[in-house]
């Protein structure tokens, strides 16, 4: 491998009591250093802002729930990347600290500036440390929990995998308290994995394992591997390159035909949709086939919502169910005006849609 996405969760680097775990922090540090130090080019997405914040200011009064993520988030950034400074300085290993909002994804030039931020990091030697700006985010604009950060984040840059880790081992078939329970080592790409996943979600964290799988399996059918693995386990990182087959852990293999850059970036985009366009069934059969076939406005059946050309809209089948999304070229108002007729302009062209 030559370029990793590692993902490390709040309950990764938090004790139970809500305090930075200092010692977890050093020891992950250690094998992203030895990585390093070997070739392996390294984006850290790290949790653990809030969670530092709050044991460093110790609030005990009730605050409205984004007052408290931005006051902890403010202070605890600042502790949280000085000490990933400090940590990385011991291995003579220079890190840059990126804050982001997932509206920086909702356009392709944003998009493509934080790529280039991160590439020139890279290409210098910086090892990029990512985590969402909560101090100026808002409830309905933050990501899911940084595990859908991370999914962007390994899109983006192409990684070659990546590796989410929390505090369980990852994806059981049964409960991970019981004792009889055990790790799906392997998940293949059409797997129901529905009945194993439990809907709790971490101590410290905002997601789950529902989270975690859906954007695995994602990041997976674009061509990258993934692993979910424990942080806490000791040398998980160096493990899971040296002997991948040998430690706990759910991998979620690749597909083998992997995506454009600009497609990537679509997958991830769903959230930006403006509205959608519904397509007939001989349609949805079409771009759903084998061979590569735009949305032409005779399959159209319905035009919902207002968007304009350029947009990210929503593909759903005439019951309304989502089976993509796309890049439109097309505003509505356009849309509706050509939409069953036999025009040859795409209102979707292929090399901007995104199958589910």
């Amino acid at each position: 491998m030559k370029r990793l996405a590692i993902k490390i969760g709040s309950n990764v680097l938090t004790r139970n009591d809500g305090t930075l775990d200092v010692t977890r922090m050093s020891a992950l540090v250690d094998q992203v250093a030895e990585l390093y130090k070997n070739g392996i080019q390294i984006v850290l997405i790290s949790s653990g802002a809030v969670a530092s914040g709050r044991s460093e200011l110790g609030i005990r009064k009730k605050m409205d729930s984004v007052d408290q993520r931005q006051l902890f988030s403010a202070v605890g950034q600042a502790k949280l990347i000085n000490r990933y400074f400090e940590l990385f300085r011991e291995h003579h290993i220079s890190v840059g600290q990126v804050l982001t909002m997932k509206e920086n994804f909702s356009t392709r030039m944003h998009y493509l500036n934080q790529r280039n931020c991160i590439e020139v990091m890279l290409a210098n030697g910086v090892i990029p440390i990512v985590n969402e700006n909560d101090t100026i985010s808002v409830s309905e604009l933050m990501f899911t929990d940084n595990d859908e950060l991370s999914g962007l984040v390994a899109s983006m840059i192409n990684a070659d995998a990546l590796i989410i880790l929390s505090n369980i081992d990852g994806i059981y078939n049964g409960s991970p308290k019981d004792s009889s329970s055990k790790v799906i080592r392997y998940v293949a790409h059409d797997q129901d994995l529905s009945s194993y996943i439990q809907v709790e979600k971490s101590g410290f964290g905002r997601g789950g394992m529902i989270t975690k799988c859906a954007i695995a399996r994602k990041v997976a059918q674009e061509g990258i591997r993934v692993y979910i693995a424990n942080g806490k386990r000791d040398n998980i990182l160096l493990s899971l390159i040296r002997f991948p087959d040998e430690t706990p852990c759910t991998c979620f293999e690749p597909c083998s035909q992997g995506v454009s850059s600009v497609k990537k970036w679509i997958a991830h985009s769903e959230g930006f949709a403006k509205g959608a366009i519904c397509i007939n069934a001989m349609a949805k059969k079409m771009i759903t086939g084998r061979k590569a076939v735009s949305v032409l406005p005779v399959g159209v059946v319905r035009i919902e919502g207002d968007f304009e050309k350029d947009d990210i809209v929503n593909i759903k089948d005439e019951q309304g169910k989502k089976i993509g999304v796309g890049k439109t070229s097309f505003s509505s108002a356009e849309a509706k005006q050509i939409m069953g007729l036999h025009d040859q302009r795409p209102l979707v062209h292929y090399d901007y849609l995104y199958l589910e």
